[in-house]
Parts: structure tokens; C-alpha cells; sequence
């Protein structure tokens, strides 16, 4: 999910040792068993056979996925992202044994374990693994965002804050960068044409595994996705503890820059979006104090230890520069929420909803429904007139320009960097 500078393929599951050879086995001796005692002194040759027990089933994800994790993984370890080791002055790191000390005292910490985030990795791999094989022209944006949220939930076991969805499903079309989700009552439709940002949030005791990609369904941005694509692995690349932002920002905009786009006769640049960033995230914090720009600037800011990031890269056909449009959807109550007297007696009833349901995770008009709030747009709109609910409203390009997005959460561990949402697909 990204930060604008305006307001605001599944890992292998571990498999148990298949036992069945040996247990067929096993009872076929006791077949034959049964055979010879079953002739009696009286010459009454009369085979017994011995019933075979029936082969354990084996445990399958469904298609959808919808069967909790914690099935798969009952001790609890998770599939530990794509490790990628420190450069140059900070490649000590990987065999210090003080670092592997640290390491090791933060797995057994429940507030600290890299095993929360990698339960939502691994959650977000399998819900977009389906939703890559599913999501087709013809659909609806609330059929698609409503499939990937049920499997989020499913997966993660949902349970208030210990377990649920991060933030509002992104399903950004064409021009439309970021910060769309279908409202109730939305009609749009996936056309063939279409262009699709889909961004997934999942939180584990307040860990946000925060990851994006981009589907198109004929060739002609073909290269704008792969050059977004590659634009945000290189900012993983050069991302580390040290690392400068600014100096990361330049080298996405380098990498996203060199692509063109050719479309009929036409061959437009690729173009980094200046205004929008990736960031750090905190606990139930999506956007944290730390922003990664698109392009080059001089921002020394270092990435630190310990540290989460989403590096995000944004690329376009257009100027490089998205604006405020349309209706919103996302919400978010400030994480500095002031103190101020609220004059409406709806907006008072709303807010604690708000902070029963969400505190200062993300939610959408969707999740409001869901939690059986109605005709509540005017306490909502005095919430945010109020600043103790932001609200971040669809960003959009120009008319006509195309926008690609891929993103990562990485984990700046003090031994290695771990690309927590890492898979097969990207």
C-alpha cells in the first residue's frame, strides 16, 4: 500500500513422511497371518481376512484456498522468505555471532518472533496465487475483492487484532494508481484491455505483510510491467541496514527509467511516480516514519536494524505525477488521533466502532458494512473534517496514461535481509 506525498506461487508446505508402502506392507503380512491360523485342528480351511485400515488422509489446501494455516503448521514455523546477504560494509553481519545471538533472542520474544510476518507472507502467497489464476475480464471488482478478502481471512485465522486483513484490497485500474477499492454498489467490470494493480495487506499481531503485483490480459504493457517489476527488485537490492534513501530512490528511478513502452505507433518513456513512495511499517502502522521516493532526491536517511520496509515502485506512460479523484474508499484513524470534542452524537458512535474494529489499521466503506454500521458517510466525513480519521482518496495519473505496480515487505534481520513476501511468480 503506498504513501503519497499528498494527504497522506505458494512456498512448499513441509509434507509428513509418506508411510503408506510401509503400512500396505504391514498388512499384507497380517493378511497371510490370518490365512494360516485361520486352518484349525478339524482341517476347516477357512480364510480370515484381516480388514485393512483405511490410509490417512492426506491434508490439501482447497481451491479457493480456505483452510486455516495453522493446520499445515501446527508448531507454528513458517516459511522463511528469499535471504539475500548484506554488501559491502555490513557483510559481517551474516556469520557475527552476536548478531546471530540477537537473532535467536528475537524468535522466542511472541512480540518480537519473525514468525508472525511470515505467517502472512505465506498467507498472502497462497491467496495470490489463486487470485492470479482466477481473476479474469469479466468480473467485477467486488467479486475479486471479496474472493481475496475471504481468503485472507480463512487463512489467517481471523481474530480481531491478533489476526486479519492489513488494509483494504487495492484494485487499481489503468490510470488509477493506487488507493481503490470497490464501494457497495460498485459496478465496474474487468475489461480484456484492462490493466490491474492488486494489492494485498495481511496483519499478524500487528505485523502487516504488505505486497503487490500487476496483471494485464493482452501484451501491449507488457514492458511497463516488467520494468516496474524489475524497478522494485532492485530497490530490494540496494535496500539494507545503512542504506541511504535517497540514494535507493535514485537507483529505482535508473532501472525504471531505461524501459519504453510502444503502443500502435507510439513509444512512450516509462516513468517513475514521483509522488508516491514505498515505507516503513510499524506495529498495526501500514505507513511508518520512513518513505522510499521513486526518484532521485537527497534524503540521507538511513535504514536501520531490525526494521521493516515496503519497497513499492510505481511506473507510468504518463507524467509521472498522480493527483486526488473520485469517491474514496480508504480510511485510516490517525495514529495521533486529537483530542476533540465531537458534536455529533453518530460521529461518536461511529469512531468507537472505529477503534473497536480497526484502532489504526486501514478499513474501507466495505468493512463498515461488514460491521453493520449504516447511513454513517456524515459522522464519517465529521470524523475526518475533525483530523482523527484520514481519509486517502484514489490517486490517478492523467487521462489515457497506464500505471504498474509491484511491491515487497522486506525484514532487515541483523544477521541477513529476508524478502518475507517472496515467491514464485515475483
Amino acid at each position: 500500500m503506498p504513501t503519497a506525498d499528498t494527504p497522506l506461487e505458494a512456498a512448499p508446505i513441509d509434507k509428513e513422511p509418506d508411510t503408506s508402502t510401509a503400512q500396505d506392507e504391514h498388512d499384507e503380512d497380517d493378511d497371510v497371518l490370518a490365512e494360516i491360523e485361520g486352518t484349525g485342528p478339524a482341517g476347516e480351511g477357512k480364510k480370515k481376512k484381516k480388514k485393512k485400515k483405511p490410509k490417512k488422509k492426506k491434508l490439501e489446501q482447497g481451491d479457493p484456498p480456505r483452510t486455516g494455516l495453522s493446520k499445515f503448521f501446527p508448531d507454528g514455523i513458517y516459511p522463511v522468505g528469499e535471504i539475500q546477504e548484506y554488501k559491502d560494509d555490513n557483510n559481517w553481519r551474516t556469520t557475527s555471532e552476536e548478531k546471530r545471538y540477537t537473532e535467536r533472542m528475537a524468535m522466542e520474544d511472541p512480540e518480537v518472533t519473525y514468525q508472525n510476518i511470515r505467517k502472512g507472507a505465506e498467507v498472502h502467497r497462497l491467496v495470490r496465487q489463486h487470485a492470479r489464476k482466477h481473476i479474469r475480464p469479466g468480473m467485477t471488482m467486488t467479486e475479486i475483492a471479496e474472493n481475496i478478502e475471504d481468503g485472507v481471512r480463512a487463512l489467517v485465522e481471523e481474530n480481531g487484532f491478533e489476526a486479519g486483513i492489513g488494509f483494504p484490497t487495492g484494485l487499481n485500474l489503468n490510470e488509477c494508481a493506487a488507493h481503490y477499492t470497490p464501494n457497495a454498489g460498485d459496478t465496474v467490470v474487468l475489461q480484456k484491455e484492462d490493466v490491474l494493480k492488486v494489492d494485498i495487506g495481511v496483519q499478524v499481531r500487528g505485523r502487516i505483510l504488505d505486497s503487490a503485483f500487476t496483471m494485464s490480459f493482452e501484451p501491449t504493457y507488457d514492458k511497463l510491467i516488467e520494468a516496474v517489476k524489475a524497478a522494485t527488485d532492485t530497490g530490494v537490492r540496494e535496500a539494507g541496514i545503512d542504506a541511504r534513501l535517497g540514494e535507493i530512490a535514485a537507483a529505482i528511478q535508473e532501472t525504471m527509467e531505461s524501459y519504453e513502452v510502444e503502443v500502435g505507433s507510439k513509444v512512450y518513456p516509462v516513468k517513475a511516480i514521483e509522488n508516491l513512495s514505498g515505507h516503513s511499517i510499524e506495529l498495526y502502522r501500514i505507513h511508518g516514519r520512513k518513505s522510499v521516493l521513486l526518484v532521485k532526491n537527497d534524503d540521507q536517511t538511513k535504514m536501520e536494524e531490525g526494521e521493516y520496509f515496503a519497497i513499492e515502485t510505481f511506473g507510468s506512460t504518463g507524467r509521472g505525477r498522480v493527483v486526488e479523484r473520485g469517491d474514496c474508499s480508504h480510511y485510516a484513524k490517525s495514529y495521533d488521533a486529537p483530542n476533540v470534542p465531537l458534536r455529533l452524537q453518530t460521529a461518536k458512535s461511529l469512531l468507537k466502532s472505529i477503534t473497536k474494529n480497526f484502532g489504526t489499521l486501514p478499513f474501507c466503506r466495505r468493512y463498515l458494512d461488514r460491521a453493520g454500521e449504516s447511513k454513517y458517510l456524515l459522522a464519517l466525513n465529521h470524523l475526518v473534517a475533525q483530523g482523527i480519521v484520514n481519509d486517502y482518496p484514489p490517486l490517478y495519473e492523467a487521462r489515457g496514461a497506464m500505471t504498474a505496480q509491484f511491491e515487497h515487505t522486506i525484514l532487515l534481520r541483523p544477521t541477513v535481509k529476508e524478502v518475507v513476501s517472496r515467491g514464485d511468480d515475483y
